[in-house]
This record gives structure tokens, sequence and C-alpha cells, in this order.
């Protein structure tokens, strides 16, 4: 059996899936993989709110259908309380999504802003999160 990979999606992630047009986009396939149970979702009250509150976002014209599915997609994870860090953020939003990483052992931040979180390892890129993918099948 194939290993299952976790992970906390930084917002933007979700939102380039959503508009791309690219089956083959790293972002539409690491949404593939949560389909798949290949990646377990992290995530907490706070990460749905912010989810929820961009893809409504008026310039998205994300249907409320498609954002509900989403939302009930990133749900079939796992709800996990945040373990606080001593990191700096630029962005003290983003702060979120890498505590509740570190509360899951061998999980990772997928982002496409790298420099808005720290420089360690659990932080990657979409492109990053498939390569190890395709490198575990």
């Amino acid at each position: 059996m194939t290993k299952q990979f976790f992970a906390v999606f930084d917002t933007n992630v979700l939102v380039s899936a959503l508009m791309s047009t690219r089956t083959d986009s790293p972002t539409v396939r690491l949404l593939d993989y949560v389909i798949d149970e290949r990646i377990v979702l992290l995530y907490n009250d706070e990460i749905l709110s912010e989810y929820d509150e961009v893809l409504h976002r008026s310039k998205f014209n994300f249907s409320e259908e498609r954002i509900q599915a989403v939302l009930d997609l990133l749900r079939t994870g796992l709800h996990l309380d945040r373990t606080a860090s001593s990191e700096t953020f630029p962005d003290p939003d983003d702060r979120v999504f890498y505590e509740v990483a570190l509360s899951h052992d061998d999980s990772y931040v997928v982002t496409g802003n790298l420099r808005h979180f720290p420089k360690t390892p659990i932080v990657v890129t979409p492109a990053d999160m498939v390569k190890m993918m395709e490198a575990d099948e």
C-alpha cells in the first residue's frame, strides 16, 4: 500500500486549484490526491473559516456548490489543535497553517508563498509535494 501524506494547504493552493484550467497542474493534482485519500488534510476552525471567506470573494466567482464541495472534501481530513511555534511570520495570519502542521508528526504545509513561512523542511510548494507523492508511487 502506498504511504498516506499529511498536509495543511495554504489558502492560495485551493484558489489556484479551483482557478486552474489544467488538470495536470500541481494544485489540481493535490486535490486529486485528497480525493484518492493519499493526502489527509489537517485543519482547524480558523483555517476552515479562512478558506470559506477567501473562496467566497466575488473576484473569484466560484459557485456556492463548488465552494461547498471543496469545504466538504477538506472536512474529511483531521481536525487538530494548534501547536505553538516561536517562529516569526511576515503575515501573522499564516501562523495557524504552520502550527496546525506542527500538531501532526510527518506533515507538511503546502504553499505557493514560501516567503510567508519559516524556511523549514515541512514547508513545501505544490510541485514539491507532487514530487514527493510520485516518488512514493
